[in-house]
């Protein structure tokens, strides 16, 4: 069952007329479209400025398509009613590469995960209390992590911290933006492990934007390379890495600097249930 999807989305920005009247904008996004399935793991692979991210956030609700349609559950959502955008943020969890920048620093780590819950309407006590079952699940005890600041923390235990902001609220589906790509490859290893648990344990879908085919390959059963704001190539990451059709695929898997299975082991890809 496809629990969020988009058809023929398009996104320009900074559309307005030019010189003679003629529309002028940057294209980001050009008719494209993606089904995702409740317990499905998709990887979105690009360079910079191929418009994974903008996909992300109109997936996500935070930016509207200027054309096209998103899907909840198989329903279209209008994005331009603030309730239905709520809804698509219940079940529906971005999770963002500069795990600094996303955090407050006058707030504890503890305090940060609470925030979500309490926002939502929990009382104090158990918006903690949830905070600290979501940080134990993510491997920061809450008893040695919670009252720490985001200065106080290790870029890995940062990014773990956002993690556990998205879990607190139970989404179905996780939307992560880079997460590993301002990490060093120890801890990068240790945060992808975690992500194959936590989708094993919580039935997670997940969506992972990436300019990592190494990344991408571990912890994706199914891929969609992009390239200048459309879908070039899409399939089972299996098929797309062995097989590639697509010029720029082939391209961008000759540029790896090791065979991606050796790099972290055996993932969600290689048919790890």
């Amino acid at each position: 069952m496809e629990i969020l999807g988009a058809s023929n989305v398009s996104k320009v920005f900074g559309r307005r007329k030019g010189l003679f009247g003629r529309a002028t904008g940057v294209q980001a996004l050009k008719g494209v479209s993606v089904s995702i399935d409740e317990g499905d793991t998709l990887g979105i692979v690009g360079e910079s400025g191929s418009g994974k991210t903008t996909l992300a956030r109109i997936l996500v609700g935070l930016d509207q398509p200027s054309t096209g349609e998103i899907r909840l559950r198989e329903r279209p959502v209008d994005l331009a009613r603030a309730d239905r955008v709520r809804a698509i943020r219940r079940d529906v969890q971005l999770v963002l590469q500069d795990s600094t920048g996303t955090l407050n620093p006058r707030q504890t780590a503890r305090q940060a995960v609470a925030f979500g819950p309490w926002a939502r309407g929990e009382g104090r006590r158990r918006a903690l209390a949830r905070a600290d079952e979501s940080l134990d699940l993510v491997g920061l005890p809450p008893d040695t992590y919670g009252r720490r600041y985001p200065y106080q923390l290790s870029g890995g235990q940062r990014q773990r911290v956002n993690l556990a902001r998205a879990l607190v609220l139970r989404p179905r589906v996780l939307i992560l933006d880079e997460p590993v790509s301002a990490l060093d490859k120890s801890v990068e290893a240790q945060i992808l492990n975690l992500l194959v648990d936590l989708g094993r344990k919580l039935k997670l879908t997940m969506v992972l934007i990436s300019h990592d085919l190494a990344v991408v390959r571990y912890l994706c059963r199914r891929s969609m390379v992009m390239l200048d704001g459309a879908v070039v190539e899409e399939g089972a990451s299996e098929q797309v890495f062995r097989s590639p059709r697509h010029d720029y695929t082939r391209a961008l898997i000759s540029a790896l600097p090791a065979p991606p299975m050796t790099v972290y082991g055996t993932g969600a890809a290689a048919g790890t249930p």
